[in-house]
């Protein structure tokens, strides 16, 4: 990776940390609208975006997050569902990657850590992220392509 994508993976990163932190009332818990998860569909235009998602969320998590099951699997997730939807960023099917992929990772461990039912956690996170995703995530896209 040269500087300019490593210094745009630290930026995205950076960003993504801020606003976990900024909201995080909003941001953690079994019921979550994590704003910086918009930041998520920026792999289609960037492959840098990709570590930069997975860094900013693993440092986010250990910010405040639900302790080393959220740090590992929270980060993890964030991971994949990048690497899919770049993969995929030619098809619209890749803004669905961050939505299904967190609802079933962070769903499970976090109704295990709060003792609650899964599909009511999975339904929660599913719900939050395709808000975010759907509203901001594309906002941010379509003006990213603009400026581009």
């Amino acid at each position: 990776m040269n500087q300019k994508k490593l210094m745009k993976a630290a930026v995205i990163a950076a960003i993504y940390v801020v606003l976990s932190v900024v909201f995080q009332p909003i941001s953690y818990g079994v019921i979550q609208f994590r704003i910086a998860e918009a930041l998520t569909v920026l792999p289609i235009l960037y492959g840098e975006a990709v570590w930069g998602l997975f860094v900013g969320c693993l440092l986010a998590n250990m910010i405040g997050g639900a302790g080393v099951m959220d740090v590992v699997f929270g980060s993890l997730a964030t991971l994949a569902a990048a690497w899919l939807t770049r993969r995929f960023k030619e098809s619209k099917a890749a803004y669905i990657f961050p939505v299904i992929i967190n609802a079933v990772v962070v769903g499970a461990y976090l109704a295990y850590l709060f003792d609650m039912p899964y599909w009511s956690v999975f339904g929660s996170v599913f719900i939050g992220e395709a808000v975010v995703i759907g509203t901001l995530g594309v906002i941010l896209i379509k003006a990213a392509q603009r400026i581009q």
